[in-house]
């Protein structure tokens, strides 16, 4: 049987294709949100701090979504049963992620409300751990998916 890779109905409610498609969006924005920020550190640049401050809020917003359709995928997949194994840990370390994410866009979004505070400078510390969880928990990810071995 041939799917047709543009039947809205295929696209729209595939068992995890939304997670898998949205996922992509909070990981760039927050990878290059952390890179600006650490180069804004460096070159002492309120522009490079804005536009890290601009993918924070957007990876932070997107993270809601990414969330929402894993746990649905979860339960329409996988009808809710009990997780365990690479699946769990991706569960897991997914929200983890996630707290952590938004932890480091609120460290920014009080900065920049405060504009005599400054921004701590323990956050790029917390920035590279989140940098690594979010690592880990794509790779996990894409084994599930089959990318990066048996799915």
């Amino acid at each position: 049987m041939s799917v047709n890779p543009f039947d809205l109905k295929t696209v729209l409610l595939a068992k995890h294709a939304q997670h898998v498609v949205l996922i992509h969006f909070p990981i760039a924005l927050f990878t290059v949100a952390v890179a600006f920020d650490f180069l804004a550190q460096w070159a002492k640049s309120r522009t490079v701090a804005a536009a890290a401050y601009f993918n924070l809020l957007l990876a932070a917003g997107f993270t809601v979504p990414v969330v929402a359709t894993g746990l649905a995928a979860w339960q329409w997949a996988l009808e809710g049963q009990k997780l365990k194994g690479i699946l769990l840990m991706h569960l897991v370390l997914g929200c983890i992620s996630t707290v952590v994410i938004w932890v480091v866009f609120l460290i920014h979004l009080r900065a920049r409300r405060n504009p005599e505070r400054s921004l701590p400078t323990y956050r790029l510390s917390l920035e590279a751990i989140a940098v690594l969880l979010v690592v880990v928990t794509a790779h996990l990810g894409g084994f599930l998916s089959g990318v990066n071995g048996p799915g």
